[in-house]
């Protein structure tokens, strides 16, 4: 086939396909969110998505609660995020947003380790976790993987390492640690959270009794080796 009939037919596939085929439905275009507070991130993942995907419905944000603005008014198909966005940790909003929109798919595209977070995350059915460490054609490769709804080909990439001592905290202690890291008082936790002061202190103790730490100073400094970022 001449290519420059191919190209014509392919911009115009959707109104050819409809008159040909009166009764053909094509597939539907995925509407795609992508939250991540750094702008060369998403401008970069954005051109991947359109020139080597094809999928240009693709929409941008920085912050937590953009996320949730924007999900309500529009529906979504996928979501590709960032655990740390400009106003806070989306492990703060993951449970709202599984409870509201059960039928999105979400991809985690962070520099947090997948060892840490993974397991975390299994919790809310996502499996798919991309390092933005990864190579180029990696990336489109899972990203691909990814918006045709596929499991990841190694499910198992992101389980529990028995090595790192932050792998076996759960959600809500990850999120609390976040909070610690930036030398955030109890009594500021709880009332960010809207939770009683007890549940903070006792979210703590569990931290610094996982990672076998005795004080913030510790911690802080075990968080650096294993790169959990805040």
């Amino acid at each position: 086939m001449n290519f420059f009939f191919y190209l014509e037919w392919h911009t115009n596939k959707r109104h050819r396909c409809k008159h040909l085929f009166p009764n053909f439905q094509m597939i539907a275009e995925p509407e795609i969110l992508l939250a991540d507070d750094h702008s060369m991130i998403r401008k970069g993942l954005k051109l991947l998505l359109q020139l080597h995907l094809g999928h240009t419905a693709v929409r941008e944000l920085v912050s937590c609660n953009e996320l949730m603005k924007e999900l309500s008014k529009k529906k979504y198909t996928h979501l590709v995020l960032d655990i740390i966005l400009t106003d806070g940790n989306t492990l703060e909003v993951l449970p709202n947003i599984r409870r509201l929109y059960p039928d999105l798919s979400i991809l985690i595209f962070s520099m947090q380790p997948a060892e840490v977070y993974g397991e975390a995350l299994k919790q809310y059915g996502i499996y798919h976790y991309l390092s933005k460490t990864t190579p180029e054609d990696e990336t489109i490769r899972v990203l691909r993987q990814f918006l045709q709804n596929e499991q990841p080909s190694r499910i198992n990439q992101v389980l529990r390492h028995p090595k790192n001592p932050f792998s076996s905290l759960a959600p809500r202690e990850l999120e609390i640690l976040h909070y610690i890291l930036k030398g955030i008082g109890t009594k500021d936790i709880a009332e960010t959270l809207n939770v009683k002061m007890n549940t903070i202190s006792t979210l703590k103790a569990r931290i610094f009794e996982k990672t076998q730490t005795e004080n913030l100073k510790e911690l802080i400094e075990l968080a650096a080796l294993y790169n959990v970022n805040y």
